[in-house]
């Protein structure tokens, strides 16, 4: 039988090198290219259109979900295995409703990694038990919308609510009202305990 041709995408040279070596190790398995960004991780998938794209979520010029999204509109069969430091379950969500297969935290043991790349390639998915319960906690909560997560975003930068109006076209009073809705949504007693969850969740992400 032919080989698991993996394509590794990681913005971290030593993980990319370390994946390799593991998967490189593998009889039945082959690296056939690395990217170092999300529009790299799209542009090989789409060139060496491997069995399996291993795919971190935090990456320079497209994050890992947009580079996933650009990737399925263009090769909708595409087998992608999430692999990342980020275990909120809005990451999670994100990444499977984007069309991820697997979703494993870069603490996984070697040997459950090759065992997900091996059950992916076969066409199964796989969610260890840990990122299942996170799942389930996701769907079981009031989901923000595109402008709360926006005031959100200000929100964690320290912005007022009247700056915030400001840079989003909106009055004070509709800010308000967000952040209101915001505060109840995640459970929150005050702006920064709701800056603190949202960040936690993977709702948002500081900026690096």
């Amino acid at each position: 039988m032919s080989p698991i041709r993996v394509l590794i995408a990681d913005d971290h040279p030593i993980v990319r090198e370390g994946l390799s070596a593991v998967i490189g190790d593998q009889p039945d398995m082959a690296v056939v290219g690395q990217a170092a960004n999300g529009a790299e991780a799209v542009a090989q998938a789409l060139e060496h259109r491997p069995d399996v794209l291993l795919l971190d979520l935090r990456m320079p010029e497209l994050n890992g979900v947009a580079a996933l999204g650009a990737l399925k509109a263009q090769w909708p069969d595409v087998q992608v295995v999430v692999l990342t430091t980020y275990d909120g379950d809005e990451d999670i969500y994100r990444a499977l409703q984007a069309g991820a297969q697997a979703y494993l935290l870069k603490d996984t043991p070697r040997a459950e990694l090759l065992e997900v790349i091996r059950a992916v390639a076969r066409g199964q998915r796989r969610l260890p038990p840990e990122v299942a319960a996170r799942l389930m906690e996701r769907l079981h909560t009031q989901a923000l919308t595109e402008r709360e997560v926006d005031v959100l975003r200000l929100m964690a930068r320290g912005k007022s609510n009247k700056a915030i109006g400001a840079e989003l076209h909106i009055g004070e009073g509709t800010v308000k009202f967000h952040v209101n809705n915001i505060l109840g949504k995640l459970g929150a007693e005050d702006r920064t305990q709701a800056v603190t969850i949202a960040l936690q969740r993977g709702i948002i992400h500081l900026e690096v």
